[in-house]
């Protein structure tokens, strides 16, 4: 029986894929690139900032140390959460289920803690989150599984009786490394099947976790 839910937090709660892809594409704009939505589907999609700034730096020759990349995302991301980031399709039904069914619900993401509670707040909703783990608050990030096993203890809900909804490749096997089941709702990447294979469903959209569970 399921008596918690874990929530990932970007491509899964709120469409942050889509912001990436414009920071990504202004900055490489201003050094005269070009950068397609199918690039960063295929290359920087589900990825962490710090590889992806890397990628960058590589891929385009860009003039930057990798702490210098990540400054400057920031600074443009920064813009980006000030103007609003949307929730993803069924956030709300999602949750409101969940609460009044009293089950527990955490968050589980390799943000910043200050940068997710600030988007969550902007559409009121984090008055439904029991717990929240972020990803400087593990040793070891996703894919390893600490993240999750961290929510698990700070819920007091044994991993076997959560259910971990995911979006990433690494996410996936974060959870199938817990012992957690864990349901796939991909976002701009398709993870591949040898991670959905590790899943209990991949479902569409939020909404349809109301009819599994």
């Amino acid at each position: 029986m399921i008596k918690a839910v874990i929530f990932d937090l970007d491509g899964l709660l709120i469409d942050s894929e889509i912001v990436s892809y414009k920071i990504y594409k202004e900055i490489l704009n201003q050094f005269g690139h070009s950068f397609s939505i199918e690039e960063y589907a295929q290359n920087f999609s589900g990825k962490t900032e710090v590889k992806n700034v890397a990628n960058l730096i590589d891929t385009y020759n860009l003039p930057w140390t990798v702490e210098v990349g990540l400054d400057n995302v920031l600074k443009v991301e920064d813009k980006f959460i000030n103007e609003g980031i949307d929730l993803k399709t069924g956030v709300k039904k999602l949750l409101t289920y969940l609460k009044d069914n009293n089950l527990k619900i955490a968050i589980a993401s390799s943000s910043t803690r200050d940068r997710a509670l600030t988007i969550l707040r902007q559409h009121n909703i984090v008055e439904y989150f029991d717990e929240f783990v972020f990803g400087n608050e593990v040793e070891k990030g996703k894919p390893n599984p600490d993240i999750f096993l961290k929510a698990c203890d700070k819920i007091s809900v044994n991993p076997e009786e959560c259910l971990v909804l995911e979006d990433s490749e690494s996410g996936i096997q974060a959870a199938y490394s817990a012992n957690i089941p864990v349901i796939c709702i991909p976002d701009m990447k398709v993870p591949n099947q040898y991670y959905l294979n590790m899943t209990k469903a991949v479902l569409s959209s939020l909404e349809e976790v109301i009819y599994y569970l």
